[in-house]
């Protein structure tokens, strides 16, 4: 069930004296709820601020990443930062070592989307838990230990998105006993599929999606506002229409209709 926030005012003001009390007890960052502020599926965030023309991007990576280094110049030209959400197979790779190493140093927002992109529940019965609480935190624990290796320390509230962009209220429960944040995109414009093979049956050309995109912005009276938009940093060869390849148009296009990029922190911050 998706949660909708109330409105902004009364939003900010809840989440203020979330917050004092938090202070009183030590800290905020385990008390205060985020789905008081922003919209939410299954406890974890899709959606930040609609009352703000901001969005982020967010770029994750398993197995592939033969978009990085175009990906890496079009941020770096068009001034925008980034969230790059690996697994820890990803870290691992000495393949792909300069590249994290560069996003690094860029200034973009490194972290974890389990160490071996595990399906915490089936795709028909999403309430069932299919990995259980030491087995989900022993392979997040990893995740992040092969973070470090590039200086990305874990941090409280740290952001996590879940493999294959799927989980359920127990997940979601035991990323908070981490002191993590699990977050999820906002669904609704494809961009997620930018994945799929021509092979596939639920196949969708770069040029649907990005018009998907546009489209999407267009009808929804909130537009992309607070919008956490997920392209993928690589695709299997047999994808040879690229997103990514894209990504300076849409950018353009969207800065032009006024929307300002900030990094997945910023869009999410509960300060």
């Amino acid at each position: 069930m998706i949660r909708t926030p109330r409105p902004r005012s009364l939003a900010a003001l809840a989440l203020g004296a979330l917050l004092a009390a938090a202070g009183c007890r030590g800290g905020a960052s385990a008390a205060a709820d985020p789905c008081r502020v922003f919209t939410c599926d299954h406890d974890g965030v899709i959606r930040g601020d609609t009352a703000a023309r901001r969005l982020a991007l967010i770029f994750t990576g398993g197995s592939f990443a033969d978009g990085g280094p175009a990906i890496r110049e079009t941020l770096r030209r068009t001034g925008v930062r980034a969230g790059f959400f690996f697994t820890g197979d990803f870290y691992r790779a000495p393949e792909f070592a300069d590249l994290i190493r560069g996003l690094a140093a860029d200034g973009h927002y490194l972290g974890p989307h389990s160490d071996k992109h595990l399906l915490y529940c089936p795709w028909e019965d999403r309430e069932k838990t299919l990995v259980g609480r030491d087995e989900f935190r022993a392979d997040l624990e990893a995740n992040f230990r092969e973070m470090e290796r590039f200086g990305v320390r874990r941090q409280p509230g740290h952001l996590f998105i879940p493999p294959y962009e799927w989980y359920n209220r127990d997940i979601a429960a035991w990323t908070r006993e981490m002191d993590l944040r699990l977050f999820n995109f906002t669904p609704g414009t494809s961009s997620n599929a930018d994945y799929t093979t021509p092979s596939m049956p639920e196949y969708l050309d770069t040029r649907t999606i990005y018009d998907r995109i546009l489209a999407y912005e267009e009808k929804d009276p909130r537009g992309l506002n607070g919008f956490i938009l997920l392209i993928h940093i690589g695709t299997d060869p047999e994808r040879t229409d690229k997103l990514y390849a894209r990504l300076g148009d849409l950018i353009a296009e969207l800065k032009k209709r006024g929307y300002a990029f900030v990094r997945i922190d910023d869009l999410l911050s509960n300060k």
